[in-house]
């Protein structure tokens, strides 16, 4: 992992970021596949869609 991928986790965590949109955007930060289609939350595919794009400018949106 780099620094990038812990100060977002930690800003995600800060914000109290919904847990599905983090678990999303961690994988798709990682190139992880993506959860089986049963699991999949409109948060999930948001923050995956995120990572995989090492986008931070949605958080805020994915806040509890």
């Amino acid at each position: 992992m780099n620094q990038e991928y812990y100060d977002a986790v930690t800003k995600m965590e800060e914000m109290n970021v919904q847990d599905d949109y983090i678990l999303g955007w961690e994988g798709g930060y990682l190139h992880n596949p993506e959860r089986e289609e049963q699991r999949v939350t409109e948060a999930y595919t948001a923050g995956y869609e995120d990572g995989h794009s090492k986008s931070t400018d949605n958080f805020a949106k994915w806040a509890k």
